[in-house]
């Protein structure tokens, strides 16, 4: 019987792991794992796949948050409570600088608020932050293994089409609150859009948790609007070895 409500784990199963990447997609798990040592489907419900690897003799959780954030804080509010304390986001993600190109890399400092979740565990003035450590941990690895690196603010959306202001959508309307927001967000350099982060470091940092966010750059916004899937393997395979190059300095 599990020990959480919805991720199917007992705490025996985590080995004493106190390190989680978590990747939003299900399928990634599996192809993260294999990359440790004597790799271990652990269990699947719903959105969330886990796997238990290795890494330096020590136990490390793979786990997928499924998308956006409510589902995002359910992974990581039972991960957190079979002992989990540092989580390491890993995504693919849409930029909005005109300077940055697909397969680059972006380590998220902070997000914008555009998610509820993250208000469900602390008020709008409370900032999104990540953790120090992580981000150094993320940003040390990206520069070694000589990755096109960007460092600065995502834009972290409940929603995939509005909240990014996408018109190309049954209606073709997005609400006032949203129109002319990415222009404004550029104003301000924030440097993509994604949907987890502001949740995870919000939920993290106010819980004394700790949590970083490393993202692949598949598509440019300001250039067009579907991604090259050849193009976005490789950069989901960059950032995935960057967050696991950054496990191994925090474990």
């Amino acid at each position: 019987m599990s020990d959480v409500f919805h991720l199917g784990l007992k705490k025996a199963d985590l080995q004493g792991a106190t390190l989680a990447i978590v990747p939003g997609d299900p399928e990634r798990v599996k192809r993260i794992a294999e990359l440790l040592d004597n790799p271990v489907h652990l269990a699947s419900h719903r959105e969330f796949t886990t796997w238990r690897g290795e890494m330096d003799g020590k136990a490390v959780i793979i786990c997928s948050t499924g998308i956006g954030g409510p589902s995002t804080s359910i992974a990581v509010e039972e991960l957190a409570q079979l002992g989990i304390n540092t989580f390491l986001r890993i995504g693919t993600t849409g930029a909005i600088q005109p300077h940055l190109n697909v397969g680059d890399v972006i380590v998220t400092t902070g997000s914008v608020r555009l998610d509820g979740a993250s208000l469900h565990f602390a008020p709008m003035e409370f900032p999104a932050v990540a953790d120090f450590d992580c981000t150094t941990a993320l940003v040390n690895t990206a520069k070694e293994m000589g990755s096109k690196l960007h460092i600065g603010v995502t834009a972290s959306s409940d929603t995939f089409y509005p909240g990014q202001e996408r018109y190309d959508t049954v209606s073709g309307r997005v609400v006032s609150r949203f129109q002319g927001s990415m222009k404004e967000w550029q104003a301000m350099g924030v440097l993509n859009y994604e949907m987890e982060s502001a949740t995870l470091l919000t939920m993290c940092t106010s819980q004394g948790l700790r949590a970083g966010m490393v993202a692949g750059v598949i598509v440019n916004r300001t250039q067009q609007e579907i991604p090259n899937a050849e193009t976005m393997a490789k950069t989901e395979s960059d950032a995935i070895k960057i967050a696991l190059g950054a496990a191994r300095k925090l474990i």
